[in-house]
This record gives structure tokens, sequence and C-alpha cells, in this order.
């Protein structure tokens, strides 16, 4: 029997009531594993009445006791990483190595959020004129609200969680319907760590429910990690309802390649910077840009010989290097990608289309594709194909390849490799993209820094993680005092200085 999932709302698990459901596939196989309600804008609103409400003794907790629910949160997840990245594996169909990193990634900002009292410090300034001291304070927005994607169930939806909770805000968490277990357990574990009830919420949903946190005025942010359409029009709405938003959406990550890199330390990297997790990464490299002819033809050949000894498996097998994609819309959007490339001319040197798992021949499974000869007017170059497929885009010179990913429309991420430091201090400098990595394949940063991409890849001006995250989920109150010390004030009609 098909298992029926809930949302979780002030503490406990609730049974969903629209009567729509969204079907949740084990990928390996193809088959039906549980089914997700999807809210109504009734439940939605009920979630939101219960998080105003908790969120009111929460955000009056002291900022080191709230830190010390997140280190208890910390170890509850680490005692159960591999339960966890199990189940994230079965719906999700990334290997189990790969969901650990999935799940950890998320907990180094958690980590990172732990330091909120230090982070929520506001400014003091003594003396600022005669008897007067100014001072700000960091105050908690409320109710915020978090819509994460079906690529990493539990990094995306922890980078938002953590610093809202350690500001003192309620959360409401609208995770993918195509892989929700793992966000629904997170929730339990925030319970267990000592969460108050209704603090972090699940609402599964599809429209309707986005909507519904978008025009509800009780939610005073939203985060939203996903395409680039939907992206920009979560940033639009919440824009016109007051909102603050911080919308991610999409990428065509480009690798430099100059002809003084180590071509098989490349060639390695971008195996598993283009085909981990089936190529469903927002920081996955896409596009390789080798400079110069025998950089190209050398680094071609590299890549065929290793893309022919990957291995495609089941989420289980150990030894597989990436699993399914999530589902058959995903396999034949790809596929389709592939077949408009080929109309386009490029050359297809690998086809990973007919690829079968014994066993297996109903799951979600695609073989790595590769494609040589692209030039910057192709679909497959402008478009982002979310897929195991890299493309080559051959360039003269390294201008030529420096104007590639400054001029595509997306800007998330662009990694160089070289050995000249000249060459790579000019690139981080003059590239026009959020993040770069030099000699690092995919340049996510640590959790202390921020993490946001530029152009049609990030829409609002704070990003995810470090620093950011707590001015984007904090209001700044500032005071002015005077303690006048038995002076007495004459009318004046002249703006006040601090002269």
């Amino acid at each position: 029997m098909t298992r029926e999932l809930t949302h979780f709302i002030g503490g406990k698990h609730v049974a969903g009531t629209s009567g729509r459901f969204s079907d949740v596939f084990d990928p390996n196989t193809g088959l039906v594993q549980s089914r997700v309600p999807l809210a109504s804008r009734e439940e939605t609103e009920a979630a939101i009445a219960n998080a105003e409400e908790a969120q009111l003794a929460w955000g009056a907790w002291n900022p080191s006791r709230r830190a010390r629910v997140l280190m208890r949160f910390l170890d509850l997840v680490n005692a159960e990483m591999d339960s966890l990245a199990r189940l994230l594996s079965s719906e999700h169909g990334k290997t189990v190595a790969d969901a650990k990193g999935d799940i950890q990634r998320g907990l180094e900002v958690i980590e990172f959020a732990a330091g909120g009292p230090h982070l929520l410090k506001g400014e003091y300034s003594t003396g600022a004129g005669t008897d007067i001291d100014v001072y700000s304070m960091r105050q908690p927005l409320g109710v915020v609200a978090g819509i994460t994607p079906f690529n990493f169930p539990a990094m995306i939806p922890l980078w938002k969680a953590g610093p809202a909770l350690a500001s003192g805000n309620s959360f409401i968490l609208k995770p993918s319907e195509r892989d929700p277990s793992v966000p629904l357990r997170i929730a339990e574990l925030f319970l267990e760590a000592g969460l108050p009830a209704g603090v972090f919420n699940v609402v599964n949903g599809g429209k309707d429910t986005v909507d519904a946190l978008l025009e509800d005025p009780r939610v005073k942010a939203i985060g939203f990690v996903g395409s680039t359409p939907i992206a920009q029009y979560i940033y639009t709405q919440a824009a016109a309802n007051g909102k603050r938003a911080q919308c991610f959406g999409g990428a065509k990550n480009h690798m430099i390649v100059m002809p003084d890199a180590d071509l098989d330390m490349v060639a390695d990297t971008l195996i598993g910077a283009g085909y981990g997790a089936a190529g469903e990464r927002c920081m996955a490299i896409s596009v390789a840009v080798p400079v110069g002819k025998a950089t190209a033809d050398a680094l071609v050949a590299k890549l065929i010989e290793r893309v022919k000894t990957v291995k495609v498996g089941h989420c289980l097998d150990e030894s597989a290097d990436y699993g399914p994609l999530i589902n058959q819309p995903a396999v034949d959007r790809v596929s389709d990608y592939i077949t408009v490339g080929i109309d386009e001319g490029a050359d297809l040197v690998v086809d990973g289309r007919d690829f079968t798992l014994d066993g297996y021949e109903n799951g979600f499974f695609m073989g790595p594709s590769l494609f040589d000869n692209v030039t910057a007017d192709m679909r497959i170059y402008l478009e982002e194909i979310f897929g195991p497929v890299l493309i080559i885009v051959r360039a003269d010179n390294y201008e030529e390849a420096l104007r590639l990913p400054s001029e595509h429309e997306y800007g998330n991420g662009v990694s160089i490799y070289t050995n000249d430091g000249g060459t790579a201090r000019d690139f981080a400098a003059r590239v026009n993209t959020g993040m770069v990595g030099v000699n690092v394949p995919i340049p996510v940063p640590i959790a202390y820094h921020s993490f946001g991409g530029w152009k049609r890849s990030g829409f609002g001006d704070l990003n995810q993680h470090g620093p950011d995250s707590f001015r984007f989920y904090t209001k700044t109150k500032t005071v002015t005092s005077r303690w006048p010390n038995g002076v007495k004030d004459e009318a004046s009609f002249v703006i006040p200085t601090m002269g």
C-alpha cells in the first residue's frame, strides 16, 4: 500500500485535507512509493497563524538559548546521518555518499548559525552628541518562509532555516513535493532538540501554497531556490506585497581551462563536477572552455576516456558514481536537449541516452553525454539542461574565454584552471559572476561566507548563509538616547545635529 505523507504544523504531523496529492517516486525503479498532500490556501494560512503565535515566545528567548537548540539539533542529525542519507537517496536518487554531503553542507550552516549571539550584536556610539548615545539592535522579522528545490532536500532547507531560527523568527518550509521525507524528519529533529512547537513548520504544496505565503501579510520574508522564471515570479510578487525576498534561479557554470593547466587534474575534476548527482546541481559545471586548439583537443580526448568509465547505478550501490534523475519528465527533458544539440550542429562525442541499468529498466537513469564544438548561439549553451550533459565551447584566447561566462545571462559560478597567478587574479577580478573558483571545480563558499549568483541567477541584494543571512532575517532598530541631567530643552525649529 502506498504510504501517505503529512504536513508538520504546530509540532505534530497533520494529515492533508485538500484532497489533492502528488506522487513521490522511487527514481531507481520508477514506482510510486508514497503520496504527499498538497495544502490548500486554508491549510497554509492555518500554518502561518500557528507560526505567528509560536514566534512571540521564541523571539523573546535570548540568542544563546536559541543557539543551544541548534547545537542539540546538530548532535541529533549526526547521530542518524546514515539513515537520513538513505532516506534522502530513496526519494532523490543521488548516491548515499552524495546524500551525506548534502546533509553535511546544511549542517555547516547550522554550525555557523549557532554563532548567532555574536552576529546579532548591534553597534553603540557613546557621546555622539552632548549627552547623546546612539545604538542599534537587530530584531527578528516574525514569520518567514523558505521554498526549496528537489535537488538538495536537506542542504537548502537548513541554509534557510538555520539563520532564520537563530535570529528569533519562526519558519515555514515549503519543500519540493518530489522528495519531502527528509524535510519532515528535520522538523521532528528540531522539535526533539528543544525547538518550541510551531516554530518550524513544513507545509507541502504547489502554486496555491506559494501564493498564499506570498500574499499573507503575516509572512515577512521569502527565501527561494529553483528555476529562474519562478525565482523572478516569487521575487516580483514578494516585492509587490511588501516582503523581503532572496531568490536564486538557474545557472550555466563555466570552467575555463588555460593551456598551462594540468589537464589530467582538469579532466578528473570535470567528470565529478559535471556528472555528479546526475548533473542535477545548481553549481554543476556544465560548460568547459578550453583555450586554444591544442588544449581543447587534448582535454576532449581525456574526457572521452574518463566518461566511458563513469558508473551509473542504484543510489544504494556504493560503487556508483551517480544514480538516477529525479523523475521521467527530467529524463525526457535532458533527452530533448541532446536532440536539440545534434540538430544545432554540435558534435555529440558520447551519447548517454540509451543507458539502462540491469534489473532497473524502468528507473530514471541516463548515462553521461559529452558535446564538443558547441557555439555560444546554441540552445544547449544558452539554457540550463540540469542533467548529465557536459558541453565543450572552444575559445581561441583568454579574452574570449573570459567573455563567455561574463556575457551569459546566468551568473552563478565559474571556475578557472591555471598555474599562472596573474591570470587567475585578473580572471577573479573581471569575470561577471557571483562566485569564482581558482583550481576549484565547484566554488561553493564555506558557511561563513555568502553564497549567491549574479544576473538571472539571483534576485535580491542579500545572499544565502554568511553574515548576509542574518541581515536578511533581521530588521535593524536604531535608538538615539539622551539623559539631559536636568537641562531643559528650548523649542527649536532647526533640524537637530550632533555638532
